[in-house]
């Protein structure tokens, strides 16, 4: 779910249509072409290793580019449920109203609507932290864990203007008053109001299952994770006990949180996984970034750890784009 891109108001559509007559150009622009700013190989190596077999009777996309598919966002908030799947729309579960105000606060009208500050929210099969104390949610990039946010109206806004609105706002907002200007920018004082708040310095393995939107994914999600626990753990890299807690980054070996996660766009194009390296994992090209990648069958899945989680390289046949933190996006 993509929140933020569907918003408009007055100021917004003006805004919006000085882009448009500014960029317009009755004459084409050469453009040049630069390698991309980091390392890449063209395909995924065939597999050393059994693996598990691929569905065939699953109808996948083979055939448009990859490339640039990835929607656009600033931050991922990626909800801890527990669960592994969820009805086709997250906001229309029992226990999510947490999802339903974050929706209603960053979407279409929204209070804190921002056209030019996308956010991505979605959920995860990872456990909460506490339930009784509130939700549980990563921010990607950002690579940071909140186990606590209260879920009161007051809470969840001032949750917004901590951690999911940007120090700047884009400059085609000039037209708005100093006091929606400041409704749209961030706080991060607030931040202080949610305890325990710590670095994510694990991998995150994030693959699309939900099922309840699209059986391609809710056939492929639970193999992949099966497939990469398994690959990941033959190269001694396990699962972490419990859920984040501030520690050392400076571990030669990181552990591995693999998880189901909920729509996030591009069925067709199953097995859908997010491969976020934390930044603590200096000796990686790609620490602090998150890649996407389309396509994914078991067979990739020892190849996209040795070249991608452990080798830093993105697979250019797969890669969907990719994000660092900040909002700057990768493409090739």
């Amino acid at each position: 779910m993509y929140l933020s891109r569907w918003c408009r108001s007055a100021a917004f559509t003006k805004a919006n249509s000085t882009i448009i007559t500014r960029h317009a150009s009755s004459q084409p622009r050469s453009r040049i072409h630069l390698p991309p700013p980091f390392p890449v190989i063209e395909s995924c190596p065939l597999p050393t290793c059994a693996c598990r077999p691929a569905p065939t009777n699953l109808d996948i996309d083979r055939e448009h580019s990859l490339n640039g598919t990835m929607a656009v966002y600033a931050e991922q908030v990626l909800v801890s449920t527990g669960r592994d799947d969820w009805k086709s729309r997250i906001e229309e579960e029992d226990e999510a109203d947490f999802v339903r105000e974050l929706k209603g606060l960053l979407g279409r009208g929204g209070k804190f609507c921002d056209p030019y500050y996308n956010i991505a929210l979605t959920n995860s099969s990872f456990s909460p932290t506490d339930p009784s104390s509130g939700t549980s949610a990563y921010l990607l990039p950002s690579f940071l864990y909140v186990p606590a946010i209260p879920t009161s109206k007051s809470s969840i806004e001032n949750f917004v203007k901590a951690f999911l609105q940007p120090a700047d706002l884009h400059n085609t907002l000039n037209v708005l008053s100093p006091e929606q200007k400041k409704l749209l920018t961030g706080d991060p004082s607030l931040q202080q109001q949610f305890l325990k708040v710590v670095d994510v310095d694990d991998i995150l393995v994030l693959i699309c299952g939900h099922n309840g939107r699209d059986r391609r994914c809710g056939i492929m999600g639970p193999l992949l994770r099966s497939e990469f626990e398994e690959k990941l753990r033959m190269k001694g890299i396990t699962p972490p006990t419990g859920t984040p807690v501030q520690g050392p980054h400076d571990k030669m070996v990181h552990s591995a949180r693999v998880g189901l996660i909920s729509h996030i766009g591009g069925h067709k194009f199953a097995g859908n996984v997010i491969i976020y390296l934390p930044p603590s994992m200096k000796s990686n090209a790609l620490a602090g970034t998150g890649i996407w990648y389309g396509r994914v069958s078991p067979e990739h899945v020892e190849g996209i750890v040795n070249e991608t989680i452990l080798g830093g390289k993105v697979i250019s046949s797969m890669f969907r784009g990719g994000i660092k933190k900040g909002g700057e996006l990768l493409r090739l």
